[in-house]
């Protein structure tokens, strides 16, 4: 048979608590559009400011438009509750 210990509760309902309390990371994208220049400057620029790391964004990729590429950073970002 099993035996609760004494403030077993009191843990349980502690836990639900923080829990309640506790930040969730939640997925968020960034897409830039625009030259490769104007594009790797942003990039450098959301760095210095110790957003995200450079290598953390895709590869360039062309749309289809002149002089015109577009990247993605996915960032998971903290929300409280």
């Amino acid at each position: 048979m099993f035996i609760s210990p004494q403030g077993a509760d009191a843990s349980t309902a502690s836990t639900a608590a923080k829990s309640a309390l506790t930040p969730t990371a939640e997925p968020l994208r960034h897409m830039l559009f625009g030259s490769p220049n104007a594009v790797r400057t942003t990039i450098q620029t959301l760095h210095k400011r110790g957003y995200a790391e450079p290598n953390d964004w895709s590869k360039p990729v062309a749309t289809g438009k002149p002089n015109e590429v577009m990247t993605i950073l996915t960032k998971r970002v903290r929300l409280e509750r």
